[in-house]
């Protein structure tokens, strides 16, 4: 224990090391910020720049970027309407429109400390359960991705407002987008009508960019004459009591986003939207109606996508499988650094894991530190007049769309899919529902496929499969009542369980 220990306050007593994991959090706070810049882009480039440096000091600086990245999402998403990364999509849903009521202040303050204490649940969840977590993890099949990609879609129920039809339309835009390129098993061409420029796809952030800031610029025209709207940041740090209201929503979906985050290949976006819908579903009184500055809306995203960072990490530690596209680079800079991730990792180098463990816990408490600290500055953002503040969100989203792949047609795609985006807001369109068909589309149809080359093409075969394995019934049966609680059905089939007992 007290060599664990040593190994847990190593960047802790280390002047150095823990100058470096405050420098990336700082950093990743404001790398997260900006449209188009993510975390996996930050710690892709710094691997070249620290191959020369000690293991160490390289993974303190990767864990504090990482930590700080995913909060820093939540910034823009409330003051601007554009969420600064995909983890951060619902977030902006109940976000922009208390900045829009003069809350942006406290609404930043309520995810910063949200965000820490489901950071916080992340790392206990790593430090206590990963080998349990990781071997549960193992269990997944492409079926059970597929499973889990099809409740995720289903959440266009909570994002589509009033209207479920339009929602599912949106959707439906969204899944067309995400299958333009290369078929993912075949190769072949799809939806690209000869264009080469095509073949690679088109980028889901260049999307997010296009919808939720471009969009957002040209809705804003209509009322560019409106009066600037005065930010309240008398109080930023929130009470013990509105912090204790929130508790149990908050480690709900802490406990979510560890789930989702320890499932390879998920990631904080999946969690958030899963922990918003979880949210509408269980809150029945919110503090507003969600959609319209509901700090519920706020409390659940933001507690899930910081608490994935902690389970993204358990696969990656014991198994040496990604949780998340930022694990996958890290791994990647452990073989350049000479270490093997797998199994072994934590046999041949134990110090790896509680080192970790640490550098998470110390760049969680930055995180809070950093994140409180520069709300007053932040929130006079939406005090600027509107006719310098919309330039400067256009010049921003073209900036991100071309810093995605330095490629001028990303540009030009976040364009398009800004004046879509546009003319879906004005006849009554939730955008929120494309983007998510843009990112579960293509983990839906890839698990599906594979699941049908394992039974050989065979709908029977397939069939069962889904009533065969137990974590796959579980979902099948989470998908279903899903659905019946939006039907009529449901209020009839409560009322019968309940006299039935």
């Amino acid at each position: 224990m007290e060599t664990a220990l040593g190994y847990f306050l190593m960047s802790w007593l280390d002047p150095y090391l823990l100058v470096l994991v405050a420098v990336g959090t700082l950093s990743g706070i404001y790398i997260g910020a900006i449209p188009g810049l993510s975390v996996t882009m930050a710690v892709s480039i710094l691997i070249s720049f620290t191959y020369a440096w000690d293991t160490n000091e390289a993974l303190a600086l990767m864990v504090g970027i990482y930590m700080g990245g995913v909060y820093g999402g939540s910034r823009t998403a409330i003051l601007l309407n554009i969420p600064g990364a995909p983890a951060a999509i619902a977030t902006a849903l109940d976000g922009y429109p208390l900045a829009k009521l003069g809350e942006a202040g406290r609404a930043i303050g309520v995810t910063t400390v949200v965000s820490f204490v489901g950071g916080f649940v992340g790392i206990l969840a790593l430090a206590l359960a990963a080998p349990l977590v990781a071997e549960i993890s193992l269990l997944f099949a492409p079926r059970d991705y597929m499973l889990l990609g099809i409740m995720g879609l289903l959440l266009v129920a909570s994002l589509a407002d009033e209207s479920l039809v339009k929602g599912i339309v949106a959707g439906a835009i969204g899944i067309l987008i995400s299958m333009v390129g290369l078929d993912t098993m075949s190769a072949q061409p799809r939806l690209t009508f000869g264009s080469s420029q095509l073949l690679g796809g088109v980028s889901y952030v260049a999307v997010m960019i296009g919808m939720f800031g471009i969009a957002e610029a040209l809705v804003q025209l209509h009322t560019i004459g409106a009066p600037v709207v005065k930010q309240q940041v008398d109080r930023i740090v929130p009470s013990l009591a509105t912090v204790l209201r929130h508790l149990p929503l908050t480690l709900r979906a802490s406990a979510i986003g560890v789930w989702i985050g320890a499932l390879p290949g998920a990631g904080g976006d999946i969690a958030a939207l899963m922990a918003y819908d979880h949210a509408k579903k269980s809150v029945k009184k919110p503090s507003r109606p969600f959609g319209q500055g509901a700090y519920e809306g706020l409390v659940a995203p933001e507690a899930a996508n910081n608490a994935a960072v902690g389970g993204a990490f358990i696969p990656m530690l014991t198994l040496g499988i990604p949780g998340d596209a930022v694990t996958a680079v890290i791994i990647a800079a452990l073989f350049i650094h000479g270490l093997r991730p797998g199994p072994n990792l934590m046999v041949d180098t134990p110090h790896l894991f509680w080192f970790t463990v640490g550098n998470l816990t110390l760049a969680n408490l930055f995180m809070l530190v950093f994140g409180l600290l520069g709300i007053r500055i932040f929130a006079k953002i939406v005090e600027v007049p509107k006719a310098i503040l919309l330039p400067v969100v256009v010049v921003l989203s073209v900036v991100g769309a071309y810093a995605i792949n330095n490629n001028l047609a990303d540009v030009w795609w976040a364009v398009g899919f800004g004046i879509l985006g546009y003319v879906l807001r004005i006849y009554g369109y939730q955008l929120g529902p494309v983007v998510l068909g843009v990112i579960l589309g293509p983990i839906v149809e890839a698990n599906f496929r594979r699941t049908m080359i394992g039974v050989r093409e065979s709908w029977t075969g397939f069939a069962l499969e889904l009533v065969s394995h137990p974590i796959t019934l579980l979902l099948l049966l989470g998908i279903v009542l899903s659905v019946l609680r939006g039907t009529p059905l449901w209020p009839r089939l409560v009322a019968k369980l309940s006299r039935a007992s």
